[in-house]
């Protein structure tokens, strides 16, 4: 019996150890790869902004007949500024390429007292910017959710300027004008979601210097001389710094292996 328990083990451990041997090798399985989220900013957009903005003005009365510039004085027209903006990008790498059309209302004022004395008691020059227009190429570079870009184009302000006597505030004579020129400017663009971005932005305006007519309301003393006029050249410049909020039509953040 003994014997016959020692022969069936023996068998057992041998069937064991060959079935072991049939067995095929576990296989090899490669670690799936790795994907990387890459940001697209390719495509149309539409978004908001808002912030301030400062512009320099100075002015200086020409003289009538004989042509004389004699210096007024300048000063700083501030305030704050909101509108909207729309425009397409397009990706190639890392480089991105954009035209944009941008329009803002603007409540930018200040004032100085003209160093020529018109009213009996001296006239106040005030200026007010009332809106403002750019239409800009862009270039920028990406890193991934993070663009860097400049812009550059043209630009167009909406302009009201008034003269009061400075002690009773009547006013002298007023003009309007819509002035054109050229911006620069540069931003830093962040991608929060697949469609959402959100950036901050500085543009300067250059406006130059241009001959404005003024036309009387009131003149000396509050007299009407509805026919009076003046000419000033006013000279501006316009910076602005702009938080902006974009909504861009387009796909999803592509993967990358």
């Amino acid at each position: 019996m003994k014997k016959f328990l020692l022969s069936v083990a023996a068998f057992a451990m041998a069937c064991t150890s060959a079935g072991a041997a049939d067995l095929a090798a576990r296989p090899y399985t490669k670690a799936p790869p790795m994907v990387a989220a890459v940001y697209d900013w390719s495509g149309f957009y539409i978004g908001v902004n808002g912030g301030g903005g400062s512009a320099r003005k100075c002015w200086d009365f020409i003289s009538p007949g004989l042509g004389v510039i004699v210096p007024e004085g300048c000063h700083n027209a501030t305030g704050g500024t909101a509108g909207g903006q729309i425009g397409f990008r397009w990706q190639s790498a890392n480089w991105v390429f954009g035209v944009e059309g941008q329009g803002n209302w603007a409540d930018f004022t200040g004032d100085n007292i003209s160093t020529v004395l018109f009213a009996p008691t001296g006239l106040r020059n005030r200026s007010h910017i009332e809106a403002f227009g750019l239409i800009t190429g862009q270039v920028g570079y990406a890193w991934n959710n993070v663009l860097l870009y400049v812009k550059g184009g043209g630009a167009v302000v909406a302009d009201k300027y008034r003269t009061n006597d400075v002690v009773t505030g009547v006013e002298f004579d007023r003009a309007n004008e819509t002035r054109w020129g050229g911006v620069i400017g540069g931003g830093l663009e962040f991608g929060l979601a697949p469609n959402w971005t959100l950036g901050v932005e500085y543009d300067h305006i250059f406006l130059g210097h241009r001959d404005v007519t003024f036309t009387g309301s009131t003149g000396f003393g509050g007299v009407p001389v509805g026919a009076l006029t003046r000419r000033e050249r006013i000279g501006q410049d316009v910076d602005i710094g702009l938080v902006r909020l974009n909504y861009r039509f387009g796909g999803p953040i592509i993967a990358k292996y």
